[in-house]
């Protein structure tokens, strides 16, 4: 049934050169990769608003799919939660296909040959990812020392995203040198730029400093593939996060470089935007999360420069590990379904809460956080209790002037894409990032993230937003429609069902 893709074929070469012990295990891995990206993308057309789908047909255990053009695919039924590879095959017109490359190829939709070429990165890049660890499920329950260790854990990327990890431009020994998962030690550089020409927000170390120029960290692929060496000189070794371009320094802050690269949706640039808002936005978030009674602390920015250009950039950050007191340990929410919790029906729940929790009482101040698996950390007691929770990067979230002012605090002096009164813009900002994404991946089906959000629900102050919650379908990112629709610009979105309507 399956044909190696082109991008499966050059990997394969490209591993033989470089690491020739890894391609006998990279070909093992390639059937089960094709199944996690497969699943994702089985999800997005059984669920999202895609104008070549004409009609849904869903039986017990199955799903059809009537074609616009007249023809139809076949698969199971899809749960939108669920994060286990499910999906094998599924049959278009009576021809089974496993490979989710060439089936977004032969369905022949508009900008598919794009996205067909991101999934097969995907396909290739997972299994090359899966190939290259030595985790167990002994791992599991040792607890690591440092924050980077955490990161390392998350092989698979984004649970619900085709593109979950696509990374065109890469090539094998890029991906081992740079790929957290890899668990490599990547050195930073620095590009030397006269302070004169420089956008600076916030504090900027000595150490980063040379007379009247200041020291920009930067990526290795960005200076060999955007800025083309130029006068890049070593800096400091770091430890690549999940996001890729942010990196953790030993004992110190956390790194965000730009790296000009197109990852799940996304190019991984710093607008001038972003770095002249970023102080701003993290002295008033950090203010805003004291109101939580200690349940969030927000990683305050440190400092922020950018060479008038996204592509010549950095933040400094600090580690979420300053919030982690003795015998705790701080994690991305991502990093649970790697870790071996305490076995109690009970834990969901709780977590569910405090996520809930701290989620809506923000909102309701006038703060949607985009508090995805990767955003979101939380601090684990030694016993691996939720006790509180860490967010990090602000560069998404939105905020509400009218619903700030209804509670008595002054907006911050920030204008542009963070600011919205729009309720639905502001609901969906959080109910995506938290509700379908951190909770749903952690809970890992459908059933599972219901039972926690029922236990959770009653337990949480009664608000507008919470009964828009409970009352209405769900809305996530589109993910797959805005890959196929590149000319709209912005966020799309789709409406899952809700999870809680499976328990009335």
């Amino acid at each position: 049934m399956h044909r190696p893709s082109p991008i499966e074929t050059r990997l394969a070469a490209e591993l033989a050169e470089t690491r020739p012990d890894l391609v006998d295990r990279y070909q093992a891995e390639l059937p089960g990769a094709r199944a996690a990206v497969l699943t994702r993308l089985w999800r997005a057309l059984a669920h999202e608003p895609l104008p070549w789908v004409a009609r849904r047909v869903r039986g017990a255990h199955s799903l059809a799919l009537w074609l616009a053009d007249g023809r139809a695919l076949h698969g199971p039924r899809a749960d939108p939660y669920a994060t286990d590879a499910y999906v094998t095959a599924v049959r278009l017109d009576g021809e089974a296909y496993d490979d989710p490359a060439q089936l977004t190829t032969d369905l022949g939709w508009p900008h598919s040959a794009g996205f067909a070429a991101e999934l097969g990165h995907s396909v290739a890049s997972l299994a090359l990812s899966r190939a290259n660890q030595a985790f167990s499920a002994e791992d599991a329950a040792q607890w690591p020392a440092h924050d980077w260790e955490w990161e390392q854990r998350i092989v698979d990327g984004h649970p619900f995203h085709p593109n979950c990890r696509s990374r065109p431009g890469f090539s094998v020994a890029e991906q081992l040198a740079y790929g957290p998962e890899h668990r490599p030690v990547v050195r930073l550089e620095t590009v030397p730029v006269a302070a004169a020409d420089c956008l600076l927000t916030g504090d900027w170390p000595d150490g980063l400093r040379d007379g009247q120029r200041l020291l920009v960290p930067v990526h290795p692929w960005q200076r060999d593939h955007v800025l083309k060496g130029g006068s890049a000189g070593p800096w400091r070794d770091a430890h690549p996060l999940m996001s890729l371009r942010t990196l953790a320094l030993p004992g110190g802050p956390h790194v965000k470089t730009a790296l000009t690269a197109r990852l799940t949706s996304s190019v991984r640039d710093i607008s001038v935007y972003s770095v002249g808002a970023a102080m701003t936005l993290s002295a008033f978030a950090t203010d805003l999360a004291s109101r939580t009674g200690g349940l969030l602390h927000i990683t305050r920015t440190l400092g922020a420069v950018t060479a008038d250009s996204p592509d010549l950039a950095a933040l400094l950050r600090e580690s979420p590990e300053v919030y982690a007191g003795p015998g705790e340990h701080v994690l991305p929410v991502a990093a649970l379904a790697t870790t071996r919790l305490p076995e109690s029906p009970s834990w969901l729940a709780e977590f569910t809460r405090l996520a809930l929790t701290v989620g809506l009482q923000l909102l309701d101040l006038g703060v949607a956080l985009e508090a995805h698996g990767q955003n979101l950390l939380v601090v684990l007691s030694g016993a691996g209790a939720p006790l509180r929770l860490v967010y990090r990067d602000l560069a998404d979230i939105r905020l509400s002037p009218v619903r700030l002012t209804r509670h008595g605090i002054t907006p911050p002096g920030l204008t542009g894409r963070l600011v919205t009164d729009d309720e639905a813009v502001l609901r969906r900002k959080l109910f995506g990032s938290l509700v379908g994404g951190a909770l749903a991946g952690t809970a890992g089906s459908g059933p599972a993230l219901a039972a926690a959000l029922e236990s959770a629900v009653p337990h949480l102050r009664a608000t507008p937003d919470l009964a828009a919650l409970r009352e209405g379908p769900l809305p996530v990112k589109a993910l797959t429609l805005m890959r196929l629709s590149p000319e709209v610009p912005g966020d799309q979105w789709t409406a899952l069902p809700n999870p809680l309507a499976a328990l009335r």
